[in-house]
């Protein structure tokens, strides 16, 4: 039988096939645990609310490596989806994880807010700059209670 159907002879097609199958395999292994050990920055937005037309408070969360500095990108629209509110905000280096509490300026009632992005400072943001209507400038970041006196 042997003889008839070959079975003794070393197929090295199979052999490399084979080979190759567990390189790859490996590869990927390797690759998947080294990108699930580099830390990256994550942000959340926890909470947002109204406080009034000229002003709206939020509350989000960063993790990240505790000696990166970051650029966090908030912003505020209507209910037609317009903008009226749109910061950049410094992190400070600090803690992996932190809770930032910040006062956006509006220019109208806030119905949505959004954290767009978090980099490391000086890195682009590649997210879209303000989009306010034409002739409307953003206003000064960030909120402050005006002084009487």
């Amino acid at each position: 039988m042997q003889e008839r159907y070959g079975f003794n002879q070393r197929n090295h097609l199979r052999t490399a096939v084979i080979a190759l199958v567990t390189v790859i395999f490996a590869v990927g292994v390797g690759f998947a645990t080294f990108s699930m050990s580099q830390k990256s920055i994550q942000f959340k937005l926890l909470t947002w609310s109204v406080v009034s037309p000229e002003r709206t408070d939020l509350q989000f969360e960063v993790r990240r490596i505790g000696s990166d500095s970051l650029d966090c990108v908030v912003r505020a629209q209507d209910s037609k989806r317009v903008d009226v509110g749109y910061s950049v905000i410094t992190i400070p280096s600090g803690n992996d994880l932190e809770e930032v509490n910040y006062s956006l300026r509006t220019l109208a009632p806030a119905f949505v807010v959004e954290v767009l992005t978090c980099v490391k400072s000086g890195e682009p943001t590649r997210v879209p700059g303000p989009q306010f209507p034409a002739g409307i400038s953003p206003p000064p970041q960030p909120w402050m209670p005006v002084s009487s006196g």
